[in-house]
């Protein structure tokens, strides 16, 4: 077909209607449940029924009713009896043992295999040590704190004798020997606490070398002044140490009462018997020869020298012989009560170390 072709001529004519007389219609099966759902009257749909009938057989109408009716009208299913399957048992152990079957031994079997006698002691005496072994921390805290304990106790002594009031206490005492130059109680406890304090405080040398007497001189040589200076070096150094030495004693007591039960009251009580020990013997050194005692002291100090002064320098009218002699049994005094009250706080009874408890236990236990 071109574009030359001739085009048809179009038709004028009515075509006829299409037949739609529907009396011809048969009632299919296939749409019968349309009109069943669609209909709400009573032959469609009657009251009162649980299924529709088809075939002459009752159909549920939900698919759990289904499934239970076919559950019902299957046999139940047999259950073998204990006797039967002791039976059949036999039977397949045999056929294990003729190669039918391969059964690997359990990974567990080697645990029945129990070692030598040797070997069985000595994991025994493994278990033992480490049950039995303690840490090593809280050994180390505890010896520690035992010695630090008489350095404190030996400081703290120190720092109240190096104080204004025991300055008055021994000038003001009966029996302290008095100035043959001319110093009076008063003027003893004046210049005297400049003396004192210059130890504690931040001061330089001036703070002693600027002090004048009555009379408009100096009131301390420059070699005292030096002495002085040197003794302030120690005072100060010994202090600083205490204190450092305080802070870990206060960590190793948080420390032990956290990790060691104990430990704390081991400790200390160790520390009193060390304090109580040194003490003792520079007390008898000190009894058995005083000057011998106090000479050997500042050589440990001071420089050969530098701490030797005249009978009318005013550090030995301020600070004569018996007072040193006071200051060391006072010291020592201090010592020796603290570390005596802390051995006595800290001795190992029963109660404390926990065997009166165990004790009422066990007679608790026996019948």
């Amino acid at each position: 077909m071109n574009d030359n072709s001739p085009t048809p001529a179009k038709r004028t004519e009515p075509q006829p209607d299409p037949d739609l007389d529907t009396s011809s219609d048969t009632d299919e099966p296939a749409f019968a449940w349309l009109n069943e759902s669609g209909s709400g009257t009573p032959e469609a749909s009657p009251a009162g029924s649980s299924g529709s009938v088809q075939g002459g057989v009752n159909q549920p109408e939900s698919r759990a009713g289904r499934k239970a009716a076919e559950a019902a009208v299957e046999p139940p299913a047999v259950v073998p009896s204990v006797e039967e399957s002791l039976r059949k048992e036999p039977s397949a152990q045999g056929a294990t043992r003729n190669g039918a079957h391969f059964s690997e031994p359990l990974p567990t079997s080697a645990l029945q295999v129990r070692p030598p006698q040797e070997e069985v002691e000595r994991r025994n005496a493994e278990r033992e040590s480490a049950a039995n072994a303690k840490p090593v921390a809280p050994r180390i805290w505890q010896v520690l704190l035992a010695l630090f304990y008489p350095v404190i106790l030996l400081v703290l002594a120190v720092r109240a004798v190096t104080s204004p009031l025991f300055l008055w206490v021994e000038y003001n005492r009966p029996g302290f020997p008095g100035d043959g130059y001319g110093f009076s109680t008063d003027d003893r406890m004046t210049y005297g606490s400049y003396a004192v304090d210059y130890l504690s405080n931040w001061a330089g040398p001036r703070y002693l070398g600027d002090l004048v007497n009555r009379s408009g001189g100096d009131l301390f040589k420059d070699g005292e002044v030096s002495h002085m200076a040197d003794v302030k070096i120690v005072i100060l150094s010994a202090f600083g140490g205490g204190a450092l030495l305080i802070v870990l004693s206060l960590v190793a007591i948080a420390y032990l009462r956290r990790r060691s039960t104990g430990g704390v009251r081991r400790g200390l009580f160790a520390g009193s018997i060390v304090a109580l020990a040194i003490i003792l013997s520079l007390g008898a050194l000190a009894v058995l020869g005083w000057q011998q005692f106090f000479t050997e002291f500042h050589r440990i100090f001071f420089a050969s020298g530098s701490w030797t002064f005249a009978l009318e320098d005013t550090l030995i009218r301020l600070f004569p012989g018996q007072f040193w002699i006071d200051a060391g049994t006072v010291i020592a005094a201090l010592v020796l009560l603290a570390a005596l009250v802390t051995l006595i706080l800290t001795w190992p009874t029963r109660r404390r170390r926990g065997l009166a408890k165990d004790d009422q236990d066990a007679a608790e236990v026996q019948p």
